[in-house]
């Protein structure tokens, strides 16, 4: 004998859309904070470049302005470049800054990232 009634699932029918409306904001959290963190490493590989080029450049032998404008072109903007000579040596610091994503992630304090690249000056 078949019991009268409800038919069989129709309690669970609204689990799914509930499920789903509870995991969707937290998967979107979890995609916002991945892709920031994958900004944060573009940044760090563009700091990294930027110290590179110009400690490069100034090892050459070019002039510091030029060296600075070879950083400036790789480097992310607002990036600082430092640049000294210490013997035969030069050494080139790069830092940038990364604001967090904002959001729910809106307590997580700016990432400061930095570089410091070292070429040993070329004799004339």
């Amino acid at each position: 004998m078949i019991p009268r009634g409800r038919p069989r699932g129709s309690g669970e029918r609204g689990a799914v859309t509930a499920e789903f409306a509870l995991g969707l904001p937290l998967v979107l959290a979890v995609t916002v904070g991945l892709v920031w963190l994958l900004a944060v490493a573009a940044t760090q590989i563009r700091v990294v470049d930027s110290a590179r080029e110009a400690a490069r450049a100034a090892a050459r032998g070019e002039a510091e302005s030029d060296a600075r404008a070879v950083a400036v072109r790789v480097a992310p903007p607002g990036a600082t470049l430092t640049l000294a000579r210490e013997g035969d040596q030069v050494v080139v610091t790069c830092r940038a800054e990364v604001e967090g994503p904002g959001g729910l992630f809106d307590f997580l304090p700016p990432i400061t990232l930095t570089s410091t690249a070292v070429a040993l000056a070329e004799q004339p």
